[in-house]
């Protein structure tokens, strides 16, 4: 059996947040859509807010197109973090806050192993006359 990293787990988990909170959002319920008449969004973006949140999902399960997927869904969660400022519904910036954290964290540890590569050559030679 193969070792599943905190990395995978994660990156699958804000996945599968993005997947729910696509179709709450695609298949709006009165309560939501209304939210977005308020809010002064055309009666059709909660379709755009949802395509979004799950083409984010999609890029975060696949490993090679996961900073992608975490910068597309960090960004939806910021703007929804703007759009409830903006409204003063304070008490509704905590969820996005924590995602889009989430989101860099995951998008920072996508980054992370790739910094991490062997020393070139030249870093070689550089250490070899400073000694």
């Amino acid at each position: 059996m193969s070792k599943i990293s905190w990395r995978q787990v994660s990156a699958l988990a804000l996945a599968a947040f993005f997947v729910v909170g696509s179709l709450s959002n695609i298949f709006a319920p009165g309560s939501i859509y209304e939210e977005y008449l308020r809010w002064g969004y055309p009666h059709w973006f909660h379709f755009v807010t949802g395509s979004l949140e799950l083409t984010a999902a999609v890029l975060l399960a696949k490993a090679r197109t996961r900073l992608w997927g975490a910068a597309l869904g960090c960004a939806v969660m910021l703007a929804a973090l703007a759009t409830v400022t903006l409204h003063d519904e304070y008490g509704h910036g905590l969820p996005p806050l924590a995602v889009a954290a989430v989101s860099i964290v995951i998008g920072w540890s996508t980054l992370s192993p790739r910094r991490r590569r062997a020393p070139s050559r030249a870093s070689e030679v550089v250490q070899r006359v400073c000694r």
